[in-house]
């Protein structure tokens, strides 16, 4: 059963271009179709939105506001660890026992493969975006049929809806 639903963003949910200007990042563009399955369809099915980024951004912090995702991680570089935290966190919390098996992953670049083989090693679900590069492709156990921030997210989750309906 899936509880967490882990995120990466730039090339995940934005097409992976980072607009700067002199004063920094300047936009972002996000998908309303990946809004909707994260704000309208995870909920329902009782699973945790979660932001686990590289960079940081106001945009993304804005993003989130926007869609309710409360779970926002920035500027990290180790994700695998970040990630056996929260569940760490949130066991300790609420008295529960999830572990990597309850976690589904989208990530599209080399950041995000250590984290992925071990989510997918202890029998997560592991996704990604058509235009992920070959090493995280080779591994997911599901491949978007659209690009990174044109809805590949909200595939990922119509993908998990079907399957927990059976």
């Amino acid at each position: 059963m899936i509880k967490f639903f882990f995120m990466d963003v730039d090339g995940t949910l934005t097409d992976g271009k980072i607009y700067m200007g002199n004063d920094g990042e300047i936009f972002k563009v996000f998908d309303i179709k990946d809004g909707c399955g994260i704000k309208n369809i995870l909920p329902k099915l009782d699973i945790i939105p979660v932001i686990i980024t590289a960079r940081n951004s106001k945009i993304v912090e804005n993003r989130c506001k926007d869609l309710g995702i409360t779970e926002i991680y920035q500027n990290v570089s180790n994700k695998e660890s970040k990630i056996q935290e929260i569940l760490n966190t949130y066991n300790e919390k609420h008295d529960k026992n999830y572990t990597l098996k309850n976690v589904a992953y989208v990530g599209d670049d080399l950041v995000d493969l250590e984290c992925m083989m071990e989510i997918k090693k202890f029998g997560g679900f592991i996704a990604c975006p058509n235009d992920a590069c070959k090493e995280i492709k080779k591994i997911a156990n599901y491949i978007s049929s659209v690009n990174g921030g044109n809805g590949a997210v909200r595939e990922v989750i119509d993908y998990i809806l079907k399957f927990n309906r059976g």
